[in-house]
């Protein structure tokens, strides 16, 4: 049934929430054109001078003309080295190519000599991650400088450094996910074992190297004087040493072996359509900035939103006369059935439990999760906790952490302490997480962080504060939490996928269920126990 919208485009709140979005929105395109353009212009130049096409423009000529790309984590490192690592020196994404969907990773040699900084190493192996849940082929466009050296304890020793992605890249080999490299320039050290871990390899003449150490690190180790080309040049590994597979002469000739490389492997599944036609929500998307609340204190009916995401705006509501505080929805996004999960306040026992249900119907029935943050947590106070809250919203979070469909979400608001677990945070594995410029992600709100710090230390005896110390406390506190749970701040340390404008959230979230409908899915029974 079409929802019935209470939302007034003519009205004084309306107007006032799309100005205040359109700030957040200008904001967030400014910074995406800045990362970009890539490193400094004299780095683009040389660059350009080298005969190099720039990294979006590899990613558009391989992929096919007029599919999408659907770029991850654009703002990586964003606000950090000073700004001087657009992107963490490295796209990634999830392009067509060929008529499927491949993982794209992409250095930019713009950017540090596309050195990997601690960031660049999370950003590679997400990507990689992403491929292999969805059974995809990962290409890489291969410019890279290896570790970036200052940052070397932070890129190469541990469990989830640099060593994590040539792990993932060899499993995913093993597993019949075709690996195939593309060289552009240097490759030294770690850089080297990206094309030499892949199956297929193609290099250019003149500007691609590969080597495990450079010229000036072979004439330190055993005093050997020897140029770039000879040690590590498209040629001699072409026709001598056999680590490249394939030898161009330029890039876009490179770009188009690719590309008949790709049409060469295996379909491992037929091609998936979904199954009903994709219908446009008959509520405008362009109205989401005017429902949104510049308040955050305010709430706003989070069925407003779902419906501006679901075709036709269409929307069937599980239980909706119980739980309230829980909204649950059966939907369809571009013709791609989804269980919708949001919330209007702090989910209190029975709203806990109702989102447990519906999350195992969806299970059971193999249909897709999206749950939409804008929640400040579970209830709490001694009411709360005599009703049962702890174990009720553990309910909620073990009937979502075992769920096995799909899994997607969207911070849209607040998304503060359990309450990120309960609705699929990070830290639960989502397939996709996506944020808005309206986001915010911590333990709990600055208002809340600083009474909580205030109160222990009004606790302490021994030495009671004076006001000027409480002041002192409560500013600093509001302004690490403000920092902290800025959008920005979180998605520059990759704990989303990216930020997106409201307006583009169904075509992402469609893209990102068309994957996931389509990768190989093991047939499984899922009972429901009603809580």
């Amino acid at each position: 049934m079409m929802f019935q919208t209470a939302i007034r485009p003519d009205s004084d709140d309306f107007a006032a929430n799309s100005a205040a979005y359109q700030a957040l929105t200008q904001e967030l395109r400014t910074r995406l054109a800045r990362v970009t353009q890539g490193g400094s212009p004299a780095h683009v130049a040389r660059h350009l001078s080298r005969g190099k096409l720039l990294v979006r423009d590899r990613i558009d000529r391989l992929c096919d003309p007029g599919t999408a790309f659907l770029e991850l984590s654009s703002l990586a490192a964003w606000g950090q080295y000073d700004n001087e690592v657009p992107g963490a020196g490295i796209v990634t994404g999830i392009g067509i190519v060929q008529g499927r969907p491949v993982a794209i990773i992409a250095n930019d040699a713009t950017v540090k000599g596309g050195s990997f900084f601690h960031e660049t190493v999370k950003k590679h192996a997400r990507a990689q991650e992403i491929a292999a849940n969805l059974r995809l082929p990962c290409l890489y466009l291969v410019d890279c400088g290896g570790a970036y050296l200052p940052e070397q304890d932070r890129v190469f020793p541990d469990r989830d450094h640099f060593g994590n992605a040539f792990w993932r890249q060899c499993r995913m080999s093993a597993s019949g996910l075709a690996q195939i490299a593309l060289v552009f320039g240097g490759c030294t050290a770690g850089g080297a074992y990206i094309p030499a871990l892949a199956d297929q390899v193609i290099m250019v003449e003149g500007n691609a190297r590969i080597h495990l150490g450079g010229p000036s690190i072979v004439k330190v180790a055993i005093n050997e004087d020897v140029d770039g080309e000879t040690l590590g040049g498209a040629a001699m590994h072409t026709t001598v040493s056999g680590v490249s597979d394939h030898r161009v002469q330029t890039e876009p000739e490179g770009l188009d072996l690719l590309r008949r490389l790709v049409a060469d492997l295996p379909h491992p599944r037929a091609h998936w359509q979904p199954p009903r036609p994709p219908v446009p929500p008959a509520l405008d998307a362009a109205e989401i900035p005017g429902i949104v609340s510049a308040d955050p204190k305010r709430p706003y009916d989070a069925r407003e939103i779902m419906a501006r995401l679901a075709d036709a705006s269409d929307l069937s509501e599980f239980k909706p006369e119980w739980g309230a505080s829980a909204v649950c929805v059966f939907a369809r996004i571009h013709g791609c059935p989804v269980g919708i999960i949001g919330n209007n306040g702090a989910l209190v026992s029975d709203a806990a439990l109702k989102a447990a249900q519906f999350i195992q119907i969806c299970d059971q029935r193999r249909i897709p999760l999206l749950f939409l943050h804008n929640i400040t947590g579970f209830m709490v106070g001694t009411e709360a906790e005599r009703g049962g809250i702890a174990k009720d919203s553990a309910k909620m979070v073990y009937a979502m952490a075992n769920a096995r469909v799909p899994k997607l979400s969207l911070i849209v608001g607040g998304s503060y302490g359990a309450g990120n677990y309960g609705m699929c945070g990070r830290g639960f594995r989502p397939d996709f997480l996506f944020a808005w410029p309206s986001a915010k992600l911590a333990t709990m709100s600055a208002d809340i962080a600083a009474n909580v710090m205030l109160e222990l230390r009004r606790g302490n005896l021994r030495q009671p504060p004076t006001q000027d110390e409480l002041d002192v406390i409560e500013a600093q506190v509001r302004a690490q939490y403000g920092e902290q749970s800025d959008p920005y701040y979180a998605t520059s340390r990759l704990w989303d996928d990216g930020i997106i404008e409201p307006e583009q959230s169904r075509d992402v979230l469609g893209l990102c269920l068309s994957l996931l409908a389509s990768k190989p899915d093991d047939a499984h029974f899922a009972p429901v126990y009603r809580m």
